[in-house]
């Protein structure tokens, strides 16, 4: 039975469990700073981008399994960026 979600958002909420697994398993390993959005938002940018036709299970399966140092670097990417724009904006005024 194939399933289809009618939003982003949809599909989100449906893999919310295995996102939250995640973060739990994240912050055993001392890796707090991460959370759902971040994992999603990783994966979207770094795997499913391109992707067609991404199968639900697919989909579960790179959340449980991406090592975690992808999140992590990728968190401190995102870090980064944040810092630069604020600094750009600090020199401006």
């Amino acid at each position: 039975m194939e399933i289809e979600f009618k939003s982003v958002r949809e599909l989100y909420e449906r893999v919310t469990p295995a996102l939250k697994s995640k973060v739990r398993e994240l912050k055993k390993n001392n890796i707090s700073y991460i959370n759902e959005n971040d994992i999603w938002n990783c994966l979207i940018e770094l795997y499913w981008k391109k992707e067609k036709g991404l199968v639900l299970s697919e989909i579960v399966d790179d959340i449980l399994n991406t090592d975690n140092n992808i999140f992590e670097e990728y968190k401190k990417e995102q870090m980064k960026k944040v810092k630069t724009e604020l600094n750009m904006d600090a020199e401006i005024i």
